[in-house]
């Protein structure tokens, strides 16, 4: 099970210092009046089962030591919405944010990540012309380099009984070195950006711990916040914020089915005995990023000197191995699909990364820079590249470069226009994401709120509001609830319904 969440960056064309809140409660209120139209107000966010503050190391962390961006179990007055898709989108502070449904598997992942865009591009639209509107642009990126990142976060799902220091030990060398293929690129080091050169992540530089429970100050590597979503018993899920916000879809693709194949095998404790962590990690995540060439060694623990390619060919090898005795001939297509997407996403990057432009984010960034350079001669201060940096991230389809890319065949796309728009409305057919976003769309004026684990009625012959808590993921899918919900009329029919049975 996996998701991701996107804050996107945010700016008010001739007002640079308009309120970034007030232009991002803008953009989720007109989709939400969009979204939902004729209805009197839009479901609010449960936040009941939500602890922020609650640490997978063994502890809690006070709301006095919390910085107010951890704080998420409150949405502190601003705008948001629950989508017919299943997905959330609202004000995270100072962006919009766009938090995809829950899925079963990356491709599916990539699909409803995808249809954020769509979501993202017709709210700024919808924002702009409303009267009154601000000339509001977005982009899917992580830095408006001048010192502040935003995030592109992961969900995993993960057993409970997995040790998390072994989680730790695992992912921060892959962490580390994936960038390779997930990076977005970005012109500038540090996190001000000032030393324009050209890097391979937007997110890299902006880390500066190992392991911790902060998202905006003191980034870690590896996240330790532990909210499941799901019964805390069985479950952790677990909250990756090092990875940068992809347009490539095969980017994006990899990103999660290669993280997930590697979760798997920290479960089933196949990655013991095999050690990859760097003598110095926090050092190694910006070095890495700053070398385009792909020829920095790390230097791990054990004295070892490995590229990052070839700490990840030892994953790839290892995880190939993994399928192999778990699974055999019984492998699942997808999966395989990975397996063959990441072994030639390696040989690649090592033999002519050049070649790799069609899938990997920074290198078609970097693709479209050069070009510039030497057509123009240009210097990498020139502001023309710098306007280029930005514009690959711009979501509008007739000026974003990545876009632009897409369109005549440079940047490999998944999925089509009506796959995307059917993902923008419809959910995941298996997961509880269909429940929720089919009581969404059938009973909008009966649900006072919802969330990832539960969807709260409002109705008339009730005392009270009535919760259903939804907490198990796989549970509430198309299968499951279908029959139920077309038997079902109204709200007060489904609600009879579950209590009665409920009862028995």
């Amino acid at each position: 099970m996996m998701g991701i969440e996107t804050e996107y960056g945010i700016s008010v064309t001739g007002q640079p210092a308009a309120n970034a809140m007030f232009a991002s409660s803008q953009i989720v209120n007109a989709y939400a009046n969009f979204a939902l139209p004729g209805v009197r107000r839009g479901p609010k966010w449960d936040y009941n089962e939500e602890y922020p503050l609650r640490d997978a190391r063994g502890f809690d962390m006070s709301r006095a030591e919390a910085d107010i961006s951890q704080l998420t179990d409150d949405d502190l007055g601003m705008a948001n919405v629950i989508l017919t898709n299943g997905a959330r989108l609202y004000v995270d502070h100072a962006h919009p944010e766009y938090s995809a449904p829950e899925a079963t598997n990356p491709r599916d992942a990539v699909l409803w990540d995808r249809a954020g865009m769509v979501v993202m591009e017709s709210a700024a639209r919808l924002a702009t012309s409303a009267p009154g509107g601000l000339p509001i642009l977005l982009y899917k990126n992580n830095t408006d380099n001048k010192g502040a990142s935003y995030g592109c976060h992961e969900n995993y799902l993960m057993r409970r009984a997995t040790p998390f220091a072994e989680i730790v030990r695992c992912l921060i060398p892959f962490f580390i070195t994936r960038q390779v293929f997930t990076g977005a690129g970005r012109l500038g080091i540090g996190q001000d950006g000032r030393d324009l050169q050209y890097q391979i992540s937007q997110r890299a530089d902006f880390f500066e711990v190992e392991v911790g429970l902060e998202t905006t100050l003191k980034r870690p590597i590896i996240n330790t916040r532990d909210e499941p979503h799901a019964d805390p018993e069985l479950y952790r899920r677990l909250h990756v914020i090092v990875g940068d916000a992809n347009l490539s879809d095969v980017a994006t693709y990899l990103k999660l089915g290669t993280t997930s194949l590697v979760l798997s095998m920290i479960e089933d404790q196949f990655l013991q005995g095999h050690d990859f962590m760097p003598q110095h990690p926090v050092r190694e995540i910006h070095q890495v990023s700053h070398d385009a060439t792909l020829t920095h060694r790390l230097t791990l623990e054990h004295g070892r000197r490995l590229t990052a390619l070839e700490i990840q060919q030892e994953f790839w090898l290892l995880a190939t191995k993994y399928c192999d005795e778990k699974y055999g001939a019984k492998l699942d297509d997808q999966t395989r699909d990975v397996l063959t997407r990441w072994e030639g996403m390696l040989v690649g990057l090592g033999t002519d990364f050049w070649g790799c432009a069609a899938e990997v984010d920074w290198i078609a960034k970097l693709q479209l820079l050069e070009g510039f350079r030497a057509r123009d001669s240009l210097g990498w201060d020139s502001p023309k590249l710098q306007a280029i940096d930005l514009q690959y991230a711009d979501i509008r389809r007739d000026r974003g470069l990545a876009a632009k890319l897409e369109q005549r065949g440079l940047l490999t796309r998944m999925f089509t226009d009506e796959q995307v728009l059917a993902a923008v409305t419809a959910p995941p057919v298996d997961t509880r994401a269909y429940f929720r976003g089919e009581c969404i769309r059938r009973y909008p004026e009966s649900i006072a709120a919802a969330s990832w684990d539960s969807v709260v009625f409002d109705i008339p012959e009730s005392k009270s509001l009535l919760r259903v808590p939804t907490l198990e993921p796989t549970r509430g899918t198309k299968g499951h609830v279908e029959t139920l919900l077309d038997s079902c009329p109204t709200a007060e029919d489904l609600v009879r319904t579950l209590t009665a049975n409920s009862a028995d």
